[in-house]
């Protein structure tokens, strides 16, 4: 006897809010601050599962530090996290402007997502190696890079470090161990990996950090990436951003739904946590935990930072046409720079009043290295690399084709 099945469908997800309704953040799987357990430093990666599931948080409602990530986290570094997150939303919002002037084409903000780059840059060493995607300037700012440079290269003018082969904001650091930004997503992931096992062939000490966003976990690096960390216990951390939103498509799209990113780790084979993006001290303690573990030869660790892409995916982007437009003020999480100044406050080591002068100071050093990058050009001047410089920088001795060509453009 046959049996009458219904025809078969597909399961296509969709956010919990769009143009004209409420988000509902339900979806998050949250917990309370200082809940999460914190393992010992050589746990095995199926003994992380819980861990790739919950949500590790340190600071409460009131900004109070609970729990056992709270623990050994030095004030300075949390004065220096307050510093190179404010730098970076104050750059941010200089830059967006200049875009906005046609003074560059392109620029993409980080705006309520400083903490997470800012944080771990902090726990890292100045000498290992980052290997971002196109929202952790926060690591620039952490490590002091001077602005002039970075602002040449958001400008394309005569002066930008990268001759004007790469997009705005696609910086290459390599003396701050900040490799060079890829538009071709996921490609961070395979690199870092590739690093960080060329550091332990070398007998060297310097571990790598990659980072992605949710979206692009659907690229098939990802999972060579996870693939070659775990078989080889490559000592990097592997940073998933899951912000929501890659561009326009809700994070679910990526496989964000059923489950966790943080738990696809567990899967392969490697240690991961799931933590809280807006958390300066959480980010800061699983970042070194993370680094910890790295050091000591125990593998690779994946670390799910739960954020929120509070403004647009580029200056080219519109984020009303797909979803509120006053999501971020309902995010659950917060603000990274407002809970760290309420948690700063409550212990003593900030104020409303060095809140402001900090903040002044910060702009005004920015607004001084802008003046000084836009005196080498912007896009609308003209004062551009030469177009000599497309025949640098590609083979060691210039072979005499590209001499002849060179030649006959007169350069």
């Amino acid at each position: 006897m046959n049996q009458a099945y219904e025809p078969l469908r597909l399961h296509v997800p969709e956010p919990s809010g769009r143009p004209g309704c409420k988000t509902d953040f339900s979806y998050l799987r949250l917990t309370d601050a200082g809940t999460v357990r914190k393992p010992a430093i050589d746990v095995e990666p199926a003994d992380t599962a819980d861990l790739a599931k919950g949500l590790i948080r340190v600071l409460d409602d009131e900004g109070n530090a609970l729990g056992p990530w709270a623990e050994g986290v030095p004030v300075e570094i949390l004065r220096k996290g307050m510093r190179a997150m404010l730098k970076t939303r104050i750059f941010d919002n200089r830059m967006v402007v200049a875009q906005r002037q046609k003074k560059m084409s392109f620029y993409m903000q980080s705006l309520g997502e400083e903490a997470i780059g800012s944080a771990q840059a902090l726990a890292l060493n100045i000498d290992d190696m980052c290997f971002p995607t196109y929202r952790q300037q926060s690591i620039l700012m952490a490590r002091e890079v001077p602005l002039v440079g970075l602002i040449c290269q958001l400008l394309s003018n005569e002066r930008d470090p990268l001759k004007g082969r790469q997009l705005p904001i696609m910086y290459s650091v390599k003396e701050s161990g900040f490799f060079t930004i890829s538009g071709n997503l996921a490609t961070q992931f395979v690199q870092g990996v590739g690093w960080g096992m060329a550091s332990a062939i070398k007998g060297d000490t310097k571990i790598a950090s990659a980072w992605i966003g949710d979206g692009a976990t659907a690229e098939s690096d990802f999972h060579t990436a996870l693939t070659f960390a775990h078989v080889y216990r490559a000592p990097v951390i592997l940073n998933v951003v899951n912000n929501q939103w890659a561009i326009s498509t809700f994070q679910a799209i990526a496989g964000g739904e059923a489950t966790t990113f943080a738990g696809r780790g567990v899967g392969c084979g490697i240690a991961s946590l799931r933590v809280d993006g807006n958390d300066f001290v959480a980010v800061y303690a699983a970042s070194a935990w993370a680094a910890e573990r790295a050091r000591r030869n125990l593998g690779p660790t994946m670390l799910e930072w739960v954020t929120y892409r509070a403004g647009p995916h580029s200056t080219s982007d519109d984020p009303s046409k797909y979803r509120p437009a006053d999501d971020w003020s309902y995010f659950p999480l917060g603000d990274p720079i407002a809970r760290l100044k309420q948690h700063l406050v409550k212990i003593g080591h900030w104020s409303e009043e060095e809140h402001a002068a900090v903040s002044a100071e910060l702009e005004a050093e920015v607004i001084a290295a802008q003046k000084e990058a836009e005196q080498y050009g912007t896009l609308a001047g003209g004062q551009i690399p030469s177009a000599a410089t497309m025949f640098e920088d590609v083979y060691k001795e210039m072979p005499e084709h590209l001499k002849r060509q060179r030649q006959e453009l007169g350069i």
